[in-house]
């Protein structure tokens, strides 16, 4: 199969990049064993896992399930996986959003806390429900609600540790559809967007005590993407796509250090999580397009020089992965493997549609909008898939689709719908 065909230089490859997340993870300071996916986006934010022993191809039915639990709640929040547990935000209506504690062996609930009511309940288009994934570090999991409540709760009886609301305690203002960003732990620094008057703020993640406050000229809502840490040389900096473009803010100040505007012209939604490697960032939204920028520190600050921008290569929530030397990820089109940096598109093919994308041991795990799921091969020479299916009984989503993205944790592959949860087994048989 894939794996056996791969060269030894391609194989070499491979396991730099994997070395290199499980680095990363512990640079974000999650705590938390290789094989967990403990945030949005998986050990290092990269939606890259560094398992291995995985099943190279699914059969027709697909990989066998485990477990399916049907009454898990409505959102769009994708689940985070640490040892024994499973944490997901659901909602039951729009006055309860709620932080679940789920067993990974059945599904079943352990325990769960309120976070507060659902917000901007009168979006339009209107898809009202949870959205942020759950971020575990250490004895601690992390929870933001789509109205701003964010709340820090013991990682295994959930009690709460302490609370903050992004609305009334920064003047946070967020997008249309409410707040979907997820949170980021670097080390004991805590950061989250409020939006209007204060871009970013940063939280001690033990006491929820203000560090700092960032703010950009003339205020900017907040959008629905996550923040990323960033280091150039001696700067750290923390960069996220707000509601008008991608901004640096250095980690130590709060301070703007750039922008990048380019992929939010045009665009109602910025979604897509930054991706960064060296000195390169890669920002992309579906009706603006994709764009590289390139940074570099000097005694006047930090500069962002564009390297290219493409609006072929726009794309939504699903986001984008990076391994080896190119991108995956898709939009409308469907899936497309893009060069990094130049933007060249190597390969387009409809796959499964719009979907959100994570990989593991060189292969993409494609999860469409409408459902469906494929395995296909993380390789810029060509489409290759090696397995697809739709998981049992997926629910009714009325106009809405399968946002959440797919989650790969300890030889498990764990899908989240409305009101659903599925568990596969994705290892491969020993011997």
């Amino acid at each position: 199969m894939f794996g056996q065909l791969q060269s030894r230089e391609n194989r070499s490859l491979r396991r730099a990049v994997l070395r290199g997340v499980v680095a990363a993870s512990l640079a974000v300071g999650t705590s938390v064993a290789a094989a967990d996916w403990p945030q949005w986006r998986g050990p290092a934010q990269t939606a890259v896992s560094s398992e291995t022993g995985l099943l190279s191809s699914w059969p027709a039915e697909g990989p066998k399930l485990l477990w399916r639990v049907a009454d898990l709640g409505a959102g769009y929040s994708t689940p985070a996986v640490a040892g024994d547990r499973l944490f997901v935000i659901v909602n039951r209506g729009v006055e309860d959003e709620l932080l679940q504690a789920r067993s990974i062996a059945d599904g079943k609930l352990v325990w769960e806390l309120r976070l507060g009511s659902v917000g901007n309940p009168d979006q339009q288009p209107s898809y009202p429900g949870s959205r942020s994934t759950p971020t575990v570090a250490a004895d601690t999991v992390y929870a933001l609600g789509s109205n701003g409540d964010l709340v820090a709760a013991d990682r295994r009886q959930g009690r709460e540790r302490w609370r903050r609301q992004l609305r009334q305690d920064f003047g946070g203002k967020p997008g249309t559809w409410a707040y979907a960003e997820s949170l980021l732990v670097d080390g004991d620094t805590l950061v989250v967007s409020p939006g209007g008057e204060t871009a970013l703020v940063a939280l001690d993640r033990k006491t929820g005590k203000e560090r700092w406050r960032s703010r950009v000229p003339g205020g900017e809502d907040a959008a629905y993407s996550t923040a990323i840490p960033v280091s150039l040389g001696p700067v750290k900096q923390y960069v996220q796509f707000l509601q008008k473009g991608l901004v640096g803010i250095d980690a130590r100040s709060g301070s703007l250090l750039w922008r990048y505007d380019a992929p939010a012209v045009g665009s109602a939604a910025n979604m897509a999580t930054p991706i960064g490697r060296g000195d390169v960032v890669f920002a992309t939204t579906n009706q603006g397009g994709g764009g590289f920028v390139r940074l570099s520190a000097g005694a006047g600050g930090v500069t962002a020089t564009p390297l290219h921008f493409d609006k072929k290569i726009g794309i939504g929530a699903g986001g984008a992965v990076l391994v080896g030397d190119h991108l995956y990820g898709a939009n409308a089109a469907g899936l497309l493997a893009i060069a990094w940096e130049t933007g060249a598109i190597a390969w387009q093919n409809r796959s499964v549609g719009a979907a959100a994308v994570a990989a593991a041991e060189g292969r993409l795990y494609v999860r469409g909008e409408g459902g469906e799921v494929a395995l296909v091969d993380a390789s810029p020479s060509g489409y290759q898939e090696r397995g697809r299916f739709t998981p049992l009984d997926p629910p009714d989503r009325g106009k809405a689709r399968a946002w959440p993205h797919p989650v790969i944790a300890s030889g498990r592959l764990y899908l989240r719908d409305i009101g659903v949860l599925w568990a596969y087994d994705i290892r491969a048989p020993k011997g």
